[in-house]
């Protein structure tokens, strides 16, 4: 494939790679600030966000907060194992949650990082062989999700779950084309005012899958503290020198939006930053929280992490979908088993605007 029919991110992800491979950019060399980045190639900050993301999972660079983006001490290029990296990524971003949930900056959580890693450095560990399963997840953005993958050794001993996150859409794709075992969506049909069934209908006609409720949610504007722009609706989001950071195409919160945006008669260009996406909730609400947005779409838990505003617009189904050939498997009657149970329901309703009153409920689609 030509690198011109490439999508825009991965373009310059492949340029900062060849700029690696050539030595332009050597080993700890920190990487142009993502809106530099975006007027050195005329695009939106999210495609920039969306190029580094790339290369973080491929393992070529890291980010600090208050540092920056830099090329990592030992770069591979590449060592072809996505999901096993992608999985540590959403783990650390468990990690996280709960640590800013728990009060702490994030600066204090670095500390902490570095000096535990120090002292892992400084012993010889034998670490035990993964398990032999990977249940491959793929869909939404969800924190609960998220959650459960990082916990996942004690919900099944019979693999573990890596989670990439696409956007619904992405994932019921990922499902119908074998790459997914489990999609994970949320979303939205304007017609029967309903969740999923009529796009899993659409997408795997003919086949039998079950739609395993995670939990509902709110989701809504994550504004600053105090909500200083008074948000109330979509219709708000038209305020002059007020910025907004969008989801990606393809993404349940985004098909939410657009629907209810055509509805109040706005066009996209009536909104600053419409084209600036972010890729998962917490990336939205990160926006936020640094001042580079002044409002976004995205859960409630996400502003409540980064202890921020939020503005309740609507309250969402988010659904793990499984085809039934996966759906008897070990790992998945475990995980099934696990949000019935007392720890499971605790833990869905711990996180600030879920609901877990339909959590483990199994609807079959034909």
């Amino acid at each position: 494939m030509d690198m011109d029919d490439l999508p825009l991110y991965l373009q310059i992800a492949e340029a900062v790679r060849s700029d690696i491979r050539d030595g332009k950019l050597k080993p700890g060399d920190r990487l142009e600030p993502v809106r530099s980045m975006a007027g050195h190639w005329n695009c939106t900050i999210g495609t920039i966000q969306r190029a580094y993301q790339e290369l973080a999972l491929s393992g070529l660079v890291t980010s600090r907060a208050g540092q920056g983006t830099h090329i990592v001490h030992a770069p591979r290029l590449p060592d072809h194992t996505p999901l096993r990296r992608a999985s540590l990524v959403h783990r650390a971003e468990a990690f996280l949650l709960e640590s800013l949930t728990g009060g702490y900056s994030l600066a204090e959580i670095d500390d902490a990082v570095q000096r535990a890693m120090d002292r892992w450095r400084a012993m010889e560990v034998k670490l035990p062989a993964p398990p032999v399963h990977t249940l491959r997840f793929s869909g939404s953005h969800d924190l609960a999700l998220t959650w459960i993958a990082s916990h996942f050794e004690d919900i099944s001993s019979q693999a573990i779950l890596a989670p990439t996150f696409v956007g619904s859409l992405g994932g019921l794709i990922a499902l119908t084309e074998g790459k997914a075992d489990i999609a994970g969506s949320h979303l939205w049909d304007e017609e029967t005012d309903d969740y999923n069934l009529a796009f899993v209908r659409r997408l795997l006609p003919g086949k039998r899958v079950a739609l395993v409720t995670l939990a509902h949610r709110w989701l809504g504007f994550i504004v600053p503290p105090g909500n200083p722009s008074n948000l109330r609706s979509i219709d708000d989001l038209c305020q002059s020198e007020l910025r907004f950071i969008n989801r990606q195409a393809g993404s349940g919160t985004r098909v939410w939006f657009d629907v209810h945006l055509r509805r109040t008669g706005l066009q996209p260009n009536q909104i600053l930053g419409y084209q600036d996406e972010a890729l998962t909730h917490s990336e939205t609400a990160l926006c936020v929280a640094e001042r580079r947005a002044h409002v976004g779409l995205g859960l409630e838990a996400s502003a409540h992490a980064f202890g921020l505003g939020f503005v309740r617009l609507t309250r969402e189904r988010y659904d793990l979908v499984i085809s039934e050939s996966v759906f008897n498997s070990r790992p998945i009657q475990d995980l099934v088993s696990w949000l019935i149970s007392t720890p499971g329901q605790a833990a869905i309703q711990s996180l600030p605007g879920y609901d877990n009153a339909q959590t483990g409920q199994i609807q079959w689609v034909e």
